[in-house]
């Protein structure tokens, strides 16, 4: 078996141009790569694949000169100039490798050409699978038959399958027999590949680091170099993996499968949903209605940062609820997912419990002295009914007055049963309460925020249990305002508790409480505590913790292993990054922004919410046609955009400019509705809905 090794490399990379030539300590990262693939033991030959295009002229000579084969192709059939390269070379198995992996590791390449030699396989990939990787990526090898060349350049027809050499291999059109392969032990995942500047800087950190050690450094030191530097790891996490493939992706859609507007995967799939599911899916806040009818993408494929990809593969920014508040450090972040996949690959669940549980609760309790004692559950709702279960078991009494949104469940729903009104003021108008039992009526007793007033003759005429609130809604609290509710509530014996589900680690490494200086006798946090892996929290003082243990609270996915571990990962990194202060500046720039556009415009808007949790609305009778005209035309504009954005370490300040130079054009038209052009020209489909108006 002769083994050819070919290199991919080109200069014209659009995100870092002649990234190959640039240095790796003192020489250039496509020679710095080339250096390291001789000491492979598996390979009879190495070969760099440049394009015969201009610009690739230099990048030839550099490696020509410093000794290396150099073969030149086509410039965009990537595909064609690998069958050409192998035919003139006469080998009969091929590796592919690309040159932004300047750490390639010999090790790895050898163990996988030999899996291949000893196996009946037609291609073998260590980065076949997404969601099997074992090494970082950067890693990444390939190894084929080297005559599927000749049938891939006849029958390969997508830009994708052109561009990047072997997906049509994987294609069931091809009928060939492959496999991803798992290198042990698995590795956690991390980013050590260059797509872009920031990559780069790591690169080079790493092998500044090692390569003093040992030049002949691989993965398992590198894996244990940015475990050992978790900020290192964590500051290329907002780059796609595969997002050249996933462009080529994008494109063979628009080629094979050209659909009309409102045909779009993910509308049709909305449209099926709907008739299997009641409302569509599990949350009023996610349905495509309250964004853009009959547009809205729907589903998603995939996210990274604070990018999301739909079913038709197309790329959006987020500037819209970031998964309702849950991804504060920005989706799939690399050093969370992977302290999650190594639990996974440890195991999740057992008849034992996991220890995560008590270093969670032990680290929660340490942030909140005031706290001795933790429950945890899943969803923000549960945290709150337990908290009014342990509270109505600590004290005796049923009554609970309330202040904010607390969730779905039967007591919450109750305070409709006496007054369909009674949660106008909390921010869910028009909710029925049906399904929730009569005998209910009259237990939940709602108050209006920074209203101590009529806290005080709640308390005065009925014997509360507790009083459970939001430490702030759309404005802050009045002075001395939580320090009157807490005052009477010690006076009366009710326990104090906080709904921080939502306002947890926005602008303080903990509850938001901490910021006013008022502690409650039990807290709930929930939403970013896992950044997008499911935890919630209950932490309290003992004396009203301990009832718990008079009742009976219980759960069988209470005790799983995957949101515990997420949280303490999660907390690892918001300490370290301030993660509070950076989601605070960005949400006061954004809403300064806003301001003046509106300013510019001639237009009124008012302001709600956190910092962090911005959002805003028009002083008009037409303002949710002016939100959905902005969910519409941003959407034009490939981003996910209302009028209301939840601030992740994502959003640097180069993707809010460019969002706000998008927005610009649309508070333009809305000037446009507002000085007498009809705004139903301007919409493409129904209007949003409104029913649901919590923002924060």
């Amino acid at each position: 078996m002769s083994t050819l090794a070919i290199v991919q490399a080109r200069t014209s990379s659009s995100r870092l141009p002649s990234k190959v030539l640039l240095p790796i300590g003192t020489k250039p990262m496509v020679l710095y790569q080339l250096e390291r693939l001789q000491r492979c033991r598996c390979l009879d030959r190495l070969v760099l694949a440049t394009s015969d295009d201009s610009s690739d002229d230099l990048l030839a000579d550099v490696v020509s000169q410093a000794g290396f084969s150099v073969f030149r192709g086509d410039l965009n059939d990537v595909l064609e100039r690998f069958r050409a390269c192998v035919a003139k070379e006469q080998a009969t198995t091929v590796v592919r490798l690309t040159a932004d992996c300047p750490l390639s590791d010999p090790a790895l390449i050898d163990e996988l050409v030999d899996v291949f030699a000893n196996g009946d396989w037609d291609y073998l990939a260590n980065c076949a699978d997404e969601q099997q990787l074992s090494v970082p990526d950067g890693f990444d090898a390939e190894v084929f038959r080297a005559e599927l060349l000749e049938h891939a350049a006849r029958e390969a027809l997508l830009p994708s399958e052109r561009e990047h050499v072997t997906p049509w291999f994987r294609s069931a059109s091809a009928g060939l027999r492959w496999a991803h392969f798992r290198h042990q032990p698995v590795r956690p995942f991390f980013r050590v590949t260059v797509d872009d500047s920031v990559d780069l800087e790591v690169v080079r950190e790493i092998v500044g680091a090692l390569e003093p050690q040992d030049p002949a450094f691989g993965v398992d030191a590198v894996v244990k170099h940015l475990e050992q530097h978790p900020e290192l790891a964590a500051r290329n996490l907002s780059t796609v993996r595969n997002e050249g493939f996933l462009s080529s992706l994008a494109e063979d859609e628009a080629q094979a499968q050209p659909m009309a507007k409102g045909q779009r995967q993910g509308q049709e799939l909305w449209s099926r949903a709907k008739r299997v599911i009641p409302g569509g899916n599990m949350l009023l806040s996610k349905r495509a209605e309250m964004f853009l009818p009959e547009q809205w993408p729907a589903y998603f494929s995939r996210v990274k940062g604070c990018r999301v990809w739909d079913l038709d593969g197309r790329e959006l920014i987020d500037m819209s609820i970031m998964g309702i508040g849950t991804n504060l450090l920005g989706y799939g972040h690399p050093e969370v997912d992977a302290a999650v996949a190594a639990t996974v690959a440890a195991g999740n669940m057992s008849t034992l419990n996991c220890p995560e549980e008590v270093w969670l609760a032990e680290r929660l309790v340490a942030m909140h002295p005031w706290s001795e004692m933790v429950r945890f559950a899943r969803s923000g709702g549960e945290a709150n009914a337990i908290a009014i279960r342990i509270a109505r078991a600590s004290t005796g009494r049923d009554t609970i007055a309330i202040c904010g949104y607390h969730g779905w469940h039967d007591w919450y729903l109750a305070t409709n049963l006496q007054n369909d009104s009674g949660l106008e003021e909390h921010l869910l108008p028009g909710l029925e309460p049906n399904g929730v039992p009569s005998g209910l009526a009259g237990t939940v007793q709602p108050f209006s925020f920074n209203r101590l007033d009529q806290l005080e003759s709640i308390a005065t005429t009925h014997d509360l249990a507790a009083v459970k609130m939001e430490v702030q809604r759309s404005s802050p609290p009045d002075p001395g305002f939580l320090e009157g509710v807490r005052e009477l509530c010690t006076r009366q014996g009710i326990v104090l508790i906080f709904d921080e589900c939502t306002s947890g680690f926005r602008e303080t490494f903990g509850g938001l409480h901490l910021k006013y200086g008022v502690e409650p006798d039990m807290a709930m946090f929930g939403k970013a505590l896992g950044n997008g892996y499911a935890i919630t929290a209950v932490i309290g003082r003992r004396a009203v913790m301990e009832a718990a243990q008079n009742t009976f609270i219980s759960s069988t996915f209470w005790t799983e292993r995957i949101g515990p571990t997420a949280a303490l990962k999660t907390l690892e990194v918001m300490e370290r990054e301030q993660s509070w202060d950076f989601v605070t500046s960005i949400g006061c720039m954004l809403r300064n922004s806003w301001q003046s556009l509106a300013d510019s415009h001639g237009l009124e808007i008012s302001h709600n919410g956190l910092a962090a949790l911005s959002g805003f609305s028009f002083n008009s009778s037409h303002s949710l046609e002016y939100k959905t005209l902005i969910s519409q035309e941003m959407l034009k504009r490939d981003y996910l955009a209302s009028t209301s954005c939840y601030v992740s370490l994502a959003h640097t300040p180069d993707i809010i400019d460019r969002y706000l130079d998008a927005l610009d054009s649309v508070f333009s038209r809305i000037a446009e509705c507002e000085a007498g052009r009809p705004i139903q020209s301007l919409l493409e489909g129904p209007v949003c809905h409104g029913g649901f108006k919590r923002l924060n």
